[in-house]
């Protein structure tokens, strides 16, 4: 068979200060990938679908992979090229029996809603009788559109996303059952009118994604999915919905879909996030023994926040903590003035604080230059997240990292490759909402998620959506009164394709 695979991704923050353009997505490099003249960006969705297909002697055609951090809006223009180029190449390639994107899910440009839905759809007129899957993160507003245009979709279940492979492969698989006759996937698509944050590795919401592992197992249902949805991301579908596929039955998909969703509906009071705040945490942090790792949730740039907020730092240093570290601090004018000086001098520097009020006010220190690196990289998954220039710098006890490309902290190499030792410190902060678990949690005596200021602001009620158009919880505590959930059960008609 002939597979044609591409990717591209972000998770659009509409409250989020952070321009997503044509520097965002690296346009040139997209152009040059696509023009053969360097190998593809490296995305592990792709790469999973890339061996698969090739290890079953199919053939791959693979157009672009573009990807850009979390922000605002992508620019209009941008985004249209980018997809643009997608339909292009996928002209280009011809007959094709499958499909493949890498998406996010939770990408919105100027003029589009649902950029998701807008490719999948015109996906859909070039290859009508293509198998179409895409893979989306568990942080997606999966929309009626994106359901009625793929055949297939799988979502992340982990949080930390710990499960691409996974689930890429699951989606290669369920796709080439399709194509060859094997299956007949129905969809059954139901909104649990519920907003929320929902890390998965322990509580209420590691027994909900034990349910749909375990609805997935079933023999007539192809695969059942969870999409969290982006809070974020003031868009009219947004919210928690369920997904269930099931082999030729569509009774049998509306069914599971309606249990799932009624289960998730049931445990949503258990599923709230309910973070302490920044003083409370580093009060508890002062008498506990051990390291204690904590997540500056508002400034996580994986959230489209800016990464550069001082409120904790701030916090720290009035406290006068030490045995500290701090980061990742997205300021490359600080890291240029830094590296500038060298390791080993003490300079005057201004940090933070620039790129908007969710980031609060700068904080001037004084400070020791301890280390420099000019294309330092955190490891994230099995990946490395290029970092850019960085610096270590130490002020009053506490090591503060310093880069120059906005990312969230994966990985705790992003402290220990430029120097900063974690075995000796009392407390870490990492600018990171949940992915930084994974590689800090194995460290930490004690860890948990700080509700700080900035721009993931966690307090739902307060958020000033402007395009929800139904009732949804925590902002009201029955989001059906007197309804029927089995009457949310859609299934979706296509659209014509165009903007939203």
């Amino acid at each position: 068979m002939r597979f044609f695979i591409a990717g591209l991704a972000t998770e659009t923050n509409s409250f989020s200060p952070i321009p997503s353009g044509a520097l965002a997505f690296s346009l040139d490099h997209v152009r040059r990938v696509r023009a053969g003249e360097i190998a593809p960006p490296k995305d592990e969705m792709l790469a999973v679908f890339h061996e698969l297909c090739s290890t079953d002697g199919h053939e791959v055609v693979q157009g672009i992979a573009a990807g850009a951090e979390p922000g605002a809006p992508v620019v209009r223009a941008v985004y249209e090229e980018l997809r643009d180029m997608i339909l292009d190449d996928l002209r280009a390639a011809g007959d094709v029996d499958v499909v493949l994107l890498a998406l996010h899910g939770a990408m919105i440009a100027q003029g589009y809603d649902d950029c998701e839905g807008d490719l999948l759809a015109r996906i859909r007129e070039i290859a009508p009788r293509a198998i179409i899957g895409a893979q989306l993160d568990p942080h997606c507003s999966l929309t009626e559109i994106m359901v009625a245009n793929a055949d297939l979709i799988t979502i992340m279940r982990e949080y930390p996303h710990t499960d691409f492979a996974e689930r890429a492969a699951d989606l290669h698989r369920h796709c080439l059952r399709a194509a060859r006759g094997e299956i007949r996937p129905a969809a059954a698509l139901i909104d649990c009118r519920m907003i929320g944050f929902f890390p998965t590795t322990d509580g209420a919401m590691k027994q909900v994604v034990g349910a749909f592992r375990h609805s997935s197992a079933e023999p007539r249902i192809v695969t059942a999915e969870f999409a969290h949805g982006f809070p974020w991301g003031d868009v009219p579908e947004m919210g928690a919905r369920v997904l269930v596929y099931a082999d030729g039955d569509l009774e049998i998909a509306k069914a599971e879909a309606l249990r799932l969703a009624r289960l998730v509906h049931d445990r949503r009071r258990e599923l709230q996030a309910a973070f302490p705040d920044l003083a409370s945490s580093l009060d508890r942090a002062e008498g506990l023994d051990g390291l204690v790792v904590l997540g500056d949730f508002a400034d996580n740039p994986g959230g489209g926040a800016p990464g550069d907020s001082t409120f904790v730092l701030r916090e720290l240093l009035d406290r006068g903590i030490a045995d500290a570290a701090i980061g990742a601090f997205h300021d490359p004018e600080a890291a240029r003035l830094c590296a500038d000086a060298g390791p080993g001098a003490t300079i005057r520097l201004r940090l933070g604080g620039k790129l908007g009020p969710e980031s609060g006010d700068p904080v001037d220190l004084v400070a020791e230059i301890v280390a420099v690196a000019e294309d330092h990289a955190c490891t994230a998954f099995g990946m490395r997240v290029p970092l850019g220039r960085s610096a270590a710098i130490r002020c009053r006890g506490i090591d503060i990292l310093v880069v120059s490309s906005r990312s969230q902290l994966y990985g705790v190499d992003g402290f220990t490759g430029l120097g900063i030792s974690l075995r000796d410190k009392r407390l870490v902060v990492v600018k990171s909402s949940n992915h930084y678990v994974a590689s800090f949690g194995p460290l930490a005596d004690h860890t948990w998620h700080m509700a700080t200021p900035g721009a993931m602001n966690l307090d739902f009620a307060s958020i000033p959506y402007r395009r929800l158009d139904r009732p949804v919880f925590p902002l009201v505590e029955d989001p059906w009164p007197g309804e029927d959930m089995q009457a949310a059960i859609r299934i979706a008609k296509r659209p014509a394709p165009g903007g939203i």
